[in-house]
C-alpha cells in the first residue's frame, strides 16, 4: 500500500513539474495575492475546492498565480478578463488532457492498465514533448487569430456577412442506445475528424464540438456555403456515419474568448433543427448574399414555427449541378 502511494506520488510530481509543498494560504502569500482570489482562480480553472490546510500546491502554482496577478497589476488585463481567460483556459485544456491520457493509456497499455511506475516513465518522456507541441500550436493559432483581428474578422463585433453554422448527426441519441462505448467513441472521433478537416481546408474555423454536433464560422457566405455542403457530402458518403443536417446563417457576430454570439447563431441552430437528413438549410441573409452565384441552387422551404420564432423562413442549399430529389 505504501509503495503504491509512493508510486502515485512520483507520478503526480512528474506531471505537475514539482513536489507538493504549499497550502493555499502559503501559495497566496508567496504570490502576494489575496487567498480568496487564489480560491476563485482555482475554481475558474475547473478544479474542486481544496481545504486551506492541505498541502496541494507546487512552486509552479505560485509562479502561475503571481504571473496572472502581475498581468492585472500592470494593466494588461482587468479583473473581469483575468477570470474569463482563466475559465476559458481551464475548459479547453481540461478536454485536451482527458483526450491525451485516454489515448496514451490505450496506446501503451492495450487491454492492461498502466502501473503508476510505467505511467511515470511515459510521462517523463512524453510530457516535455507534448508541452512543446502545445506551445507551437498555440503560437500558430495566436498568429492566425491576430491576423483575423487586425483585418476586422477576429475579436470584437464582426460585420460584413460572417457565416456561422451547425452540423448535427441525425439520430445520434437513438444510436447511443444500440452501440457499445468503443463503437460510439470511434464514431464520434470519425465525425470530429472529418468535420475538422473539412472546415479547415475550406478556410473556416471550428468554434466547438459537442459529441454529435460541430459549430463553425466562415468569413463570408460563399465560404460558409462551401463548408456546409461539403460537410453534408462527405458525411453522407461515409458508410460508418449517420446522415448530417446543417444550418447556416449570415450576419453580425460578437466574438469573445473563442466563442461567438448573436442572432445568426440562434438562427443557424434553429435551421439545423428543421433541415432534413443530408440537407443544408440557410437563412434569408445568406440566401441574399449567394444570389447570382452560379455555383449554388436555392429553394425556399415552407416556414416553420420553432422555439423563439413564430415562423422561421429558410432556403434549401445545394450545388447547381446536384439533381433535386424526386420529393422536391
Amino acid at each position: 500500500m505504501a509503495d503504491d502511494q509512493a508510486a502515485l506520488g512520483a507520478l503526480e510530481s512528474e506531471l505537475l513539474g514539482g513536489d507538493l509543498r504549499y497550502t493555499r494560504v502559503e501559495v497566496a502569500a508567496r504570490a502576494r495575492v489575496d487567498v480568496e482570489l487564489a480560491r476563485t482562480l482555482w475554481r475558474a480553472l475547473g478544479f474542486a475546492d481544496v481545504d486551506d490546510a492541505n498541502v496541494a500546491f507546487t512552486d509552479r502554482d505560485v509562479e502561475a498565480l503571481r504571473t496572472v496577478h502581475e498581468l492585472v497589476s500592470s494593466g494588461v488585463i482587468d479583473d473581469d478578463a483575468q477570470l474569463a481567460v482563466t475559465r476559458a483556459m481551464g475548459q479547453s485544456l481540461s478536454r485536451l488532457a482527458e483526450w491525451q491520457v485516454s489515448t496514451i493509456t490505450d496506446v501503451f497499455a492495450g487491454e492492461q492498465a498502466l502501473s503508476p511506475e510505467d505511467a511515470t516513465a511515459v510521462a517523463r518522456e512524453l510530457v516535455p514533448v507534448m508541452e512543446g507541441l502545445i506551445g507551437y500550436v498555440w503560437r500558430r493559432h495566436l498568429a492566425a487569430t491576430a491576423a483575423r483581428a487586425l483585418t476586422g474578422t477576429g475579436a470584437g463585433e464582426v460585420t460584413g456577412g460572417m457565416a456561422v453554422g451547425f452540423a448535427d448527426l441525425v439520430g445520434f441519441t437513438s444510436l447511443t442506445r444500440h452501440v457499445d462505448e468503443d463503437a460510439l467513441a470511434e464514431l464520434v472521433e470519425r465525425f470530429e475528424s472529418v468535420a475538422a478537416d473539412t472546415i479547415a481546408e475550406c478556410g473556416g474555423r471550428v468554434i466547438k464540438t459537442v459529441g454529435d454536433e460541430v459549430m463553425f464560422t466562415a468569413a463570408d457566405a460563399q465560404t460558409g456555403a462551401e463548408i456546409a455542403v461539403r460537410l453534408a457530402e462527405r458525411i453522407g458518403a461515409d458508410e460508418d456515419l449517420p446522415d448530417l443536417r446543417v444550418g447556416v446563417a449570415c450576419g453580425t457576430l460578437l466574438s469573445r474568448l473563442g466563442d461567438v454570439y448573436g442572432e445568426p447563431v440562434n438562427l443557424a441552430s434553429r435551421l439545423t433543427s428543421i433541415a432534413r437528413p443530408g440537407s443544408v438549410v440557410i437563412d434569408r441573409d445568406m440566401a441574399t448574399a449567394l444570389e447570382g452565384d452560379e455555383r449554388w441552387r436555392l429553394r425556399r422551404v415552407p416556414p416553420r414555427p420553432v422555439r423563439g420564432y413564430t415562423l422561421l423562413h429558410g432556403f434549401r442549399l445545394r450545388r447547381a449541378d446536384d439533381p433535386a430529389p424526386s420529393s422536391e
